[in-house]
């Protein structure tokens, strides 16, 4: 019986020093997190306007057409991006700059529809991930979900009951109760209601943050991640302009791997182009990938997903197991609702703390 009133009073102590140390970080996580579950809803709404411009029976004109029209409308910007939409005809194509505009032009005649900036969206996303604070914010973010881990377990511990009758008393939370009672019991209750959830949304965090947990991840699966398959060395040299080098790639993929519904084409850090082509799935998203050489347009790798083995298909897994889209609309509610109550847990646990703080001023008073 010692033995366990000690082990719950250590598991208080992490869990209250843990909390009061990480709960700000915690909250930002959540509600971000919150927001960017419905991102593409989000997007949808807001490029509504632009996303598509009025269909008709011409035919889309061709990649370089579209980049040699851009280099008219904005000869000064540098692009590191370009998205398709396959699925309509009639989609506007985006290009990003590397000076962060934005611009949306006519599929079939290149013309501008639109410039703008990166959405909010974006925005959060960085607050998300690194608190807009760079590879310091990542490293704060990092361990500050690994402190959430945690504090999730050390709250399951001290929720736990110590006698069978008690159970049903610690699922409810008593509303005719004090604010107090209220506040601890929507602070244990809801908490161990959401653990198992947040658990998994806090891992598969870490699957991005550790490059440790995802070699963990892969022994368990039996199987490693792969980088694709190289290609041949061999490859004819072809004289083009960048933009004939982008059609060709682009143009080369779609046909060999036909039926994606969204194309990405970007330029890598390393200078390198990656083409991404995702296609429609009902469980792991299905995305073949290929890098190429920018000054030549030469295919470098490629991965393509019939050939992921279990480990790829973790990976393919993660980020919507993460944001609860694996799971559809309903996944995504939920997903709101228990990065709601998230947010929530930091603030009740502090009043939790405040209100045993006053508690011992007054008996010290007495």
């Amino acid at each position: 019986m010692k033995r366990n009133k000690g082990f719950k009073q250590a598991a208080r102590f992490i869990h209250l020093w843990l909390g009061l140390f990480t709960g700000i970080i915690v909250v930002i996580i959540s509600l971000t997190g919150c927001i960017y579950v419905f991102e593409k809803e989000i997007r949808d709404y807001l490029q509504k306007d632009y996303a598509f411009v009025p269909a008709n029976e011409q035919q889309p004109v061709s990649l370089a057409v579209l980049l040699q029209d851009f280099e008219k409308i904005a000869p000064a910007q540098k692009i590191t991006g370009i998205k398709i939409n396959n699925r309509a005809k009639n989609a506007t194509v985006c290009f990003t700059t590397k000076k962060h505009n934005v611009y949306y032009l006519n599929p079939f005649n290149g013309s501008l529809v639109k410039k703008t900036k990166p959405d909010f969206l974006i925005t959060v996303q960085e607050i998300h991930t690194s608190l807009l604070l760079g590879e310091t914010g990542k490293f704060i973010i990092r361990w500050s979900v690994v402190i959430f881990v945690i504090m999730l377990i050390s709250g399951l511990i001290l929720w736990f009951p110590g006698q069978v009758r008690l159970i049903k008393q610690a699922l409810t939370v008593k509303w005719k109760g004090s604010f107090k009672r209220v506040n601890y019991d929507l602070h244990n209750v809801a908490g161990f209601y959401v653990s198992g959830i947040l658990l998994i949304s806090a891992l598969s965090g870490l699957y991005f943050g550790f490059k440790e947990v995802r070699t963990a991840v892969s022994f368990l699966s039996g199987s490693k991640l792969t980088e694709g398959h190289k290609a041949a060395p061999d490859q004819p040299i072809i004289k083009e302009t960048i933009a004939e080098r982008y059609e060709r790639i682009y143009r080369n993929a779609i046909v060999q791997y036909p039926g994606a519904d969204l194309t990405n084409l970007s330029i890598r850090k390393d200078g390198n182009v990656r083409l991404r082509l995702t296609y429609p799935s009902d469980w792991a998203r299905k995305r073949n990938t290929f890098f190429y050489n920018a000054d030549n347009g030469q295919l470098i790798r490629s991965k393509l997903y019939k050939d992921y083995n279990r480990a790829d298909i973790i990976e393919a897994t993660n980020y919507d197991l993460h944001t609860g889209q694996l799971f559809g609309l309903f996944g995504k509610i939920v997903a709101t609702i228990v990065s709601l109550i998230a947010a929530s847990l930091p603030i009740t646990g502090f009043i939790i703390w405040l209100k045993k703080g006053k508690k011992k001023k007054i008996k010290q008073r007495s």
